[in-house]
């Protein structure tokens, strides 16, 4: 267990700097995508890109300076802390989000490899939590939940349900009629109660993004495991918005995102979800 964990934390340090690549570059890559389309839709002569943009080119460069960021200088954390935090070339502070992503990522994937040890799970969890990690980033960013990310995260909880057996231990993979109606109640219930705040208010309350993810969640872990995401997600919503306005003044008015919350109580079920329900239905069972 400890060179599975070792391993698997080294090898997650490298696919969270992969990970700020794509936090950085995906959102510009679909705005250049929506924009090429609507040029296309006003009938407007697109204007030739001056060079590739996606997520393996260009190198990366400073924001400041505009210097290549030589592979010595692109190891995660290490280069960050021999460089104290600046840009070797103009000495621009570097934000320390990065570290934290790639250390973040690392940290959440060594709990995963320690959760499921040898077993093809882990690879399964550690994809999940990878794609959480940057759909969070980016929505707190954006408010915005990639399509290009939250469904094929749906799709390969499907698939994943096929190779499920009673043998295997929970939480995942779930058997398929738990996984496809997981998907399709998730994805449905917030879609629904978007609507029915949208008609009562006129606003709207989360982005279809939202629905998504939820709805991967039922395809990962199963429609059994969604009553306690959404509410461990909209209890740890409803205390960080109001320390947000307590504290920091943050207009009320002014939108949340809603994925993060949601994609640490993802996480959060995936490790124990199980172990918390059971513990929750055994306090009932007690207190009656």
């Amino acid at each position: 267990p400890a060179l599975l964990i070792g391993c698997v934390f080294a090898f997650s340090l490298l696919v969270g700097s992969f990970l700020n690549v794509v936090i950085h570059r995906l959102p510009k890559m679909l705005e250049r995508q929506w924009r090429e389309q609507a040029d296309e839709m006003l009938g407007k002569e697109a204007e030739p890109a001056a060079e590739s943009y996606n997520l393996l080119v260009p190198r990366s460069r400073c924001p400041a300076c505009n210097s290549e960021i030589k592979a010595h200088q692109n190891v995660p954390v290490f280069s960050y802390l021999l460089l104290g935090g600046r840009c070797a070339s103009c000495k621009t502070r570097i934000s320390p989000r990065y570290p934290v992503v790639e250390l973040v990522t690392a940290i959440l994937s060594a709990a995963v490899a320690w959760r499921f040890g040898w077993h093809w799970q882990t690879l399964a969890g550690l994809l999940f939590t990878w794609a959480l990690v940057a759909l969070t980033v980016i929505d707190l960013d954006h408010q915005l939940l990639p399509d290009v990310i939250t469904l094929p995260l749906l799709w390969l909880g499907l698939l994943l349900s096929l190779a499920w057996s009673a043998g295997l231990r929970p939480p995942i993979p779930v058997d398929p009629n738990s996984a496809i109606i997981g998907a399709a109640a998730g994805y449905l219930s917030l879609w629904l109660l978007y609507w029915a705040f949208k008609l009562a208010t006129g606003k709207e309350g989360m982005g279809y993004g939202d629905f998504k993810l939820f709805g991967a969640f039922g395809a990962w872990m199963g429609w059994q495991m969604l009553p306690m995401i959404i509410l461990l997600s909209a209890f740890a919503g409803a205390v960080i918005g109001i320390a947000m306005i307590a504290l920091r003044g943050r207009d009320k008015n002014v939108p949340m995102p809603f994925g993060p919350y949601l994609a640490v109580a993802g996480w959060i079920a995936l490790m124990w979800g199980p172990q918390i329900v059971g513990g929750y239905l055994r306090v009932s069972g007690m207190s009656e």
